[in-house]
């Protein structure tokens, strides 16, 4: 079943989010085609972003390395758990590049995802100083090793969002996507249910393409999930 999750990153008020939820109601009705959504707010907007018929799901932004404790301000995989969430971003390029995660912090936060029972969306990609060089694959394969001590037989998904696209308007052509998508199942061929998405300026009229020739299960989308109608389009597009 592919995947489409709303990143709405550091963005909307309660009352945004509350009309955001009922006009993506509105436009997806009882379903949309056999595909799965997510949305990821703002842990201040787990609830009003939340669907009571449970057309979609909700997912963290982010959860701390720590199971619980004096950690002012970080919020737990726990409580991520109790607040209703099914699934949780973790090492998003602004969290690795903006709050200096690395790969042991991240490993450390899958795994307090597991514990809570909560399914990561583990985020990857190169730079553009990383794609210049020829460097993508050995980036991946690098990023890849965080998930070693991930158990095999649990669900995951996979964001591939390559860092020069997120944001800038510049997407990733569907062949690249394809390429990135092919490497990944072969670093993480050992995995029994795995998702592999793309991210990076995905918007409804790219969103086919890059589904069918990108190889790709999905898609994490940012700026464009802002709004219920481009975020409701980009799943039907992905959908067709």
């Amino acid at each position: 079943m592919n995947l489409f999750v709303a990143n709405w990153k550091m963005n909307m008020l309660r009352g945004q989010a509350r009309a955001f939820a009922e006009e993506l109601g509105s436009q997806i009705g009882d379903r949309v085609g056999e595909s799965e959504l997510v949305v990821a707010p703002p842990f201040t907007l787990l609830d009003a972003a939340r669907d009571a018929r449970g057309r979609w799901s909700i997912a963290g932004q982010n959860l701390s390395e720590h199971a619980a404790g004096a950690f002012t301000g970080e919020v737990s995989a726990a409580m991520l758990a109790d607040a209703g969430c099914r699934y949780v971003i973790v090492g998003h390029s602004e969290r690795r590049t903006l709050f200096g995660e690395d790969g042991a912090v991240l490993s450390r936060k899958l795994a307090r995802a597991r514990e809570a029972g909560l399914v990561p969306i583990y985020c990857l990609g190169e730079t553009a100083a990383e794609r210049a060089q020829g460097r993508t694959e050995a980036t991946l394969a690098a990023q890849v090793e965080t998930l070693a001590d991930d158990p095999a037989a649990e669900p995951l998904v996979v964001a591939y969002e390559p860092v020069w696209a997120i944001g800038t308007g510049l997407a990733a052509t569907p062949h690249d996507a394809a390429l990135a998508a092919i490497r990944l199942r072969e670093l993480i061929s050992a995995r029994r249910d795995l998702r592999i998405l793309y991210g990076g300026s995905v918007n409804p009229d790219n969103a086919a393409d890059l589904l069918r020739e990108g190889r790709v299960d999905g898609f994490l989308i940012g700026g464009a999930s802002l709004k219920a109608a481009t975020f409701a389009a980009i799943a039907r597009a992905g959908s067709a």
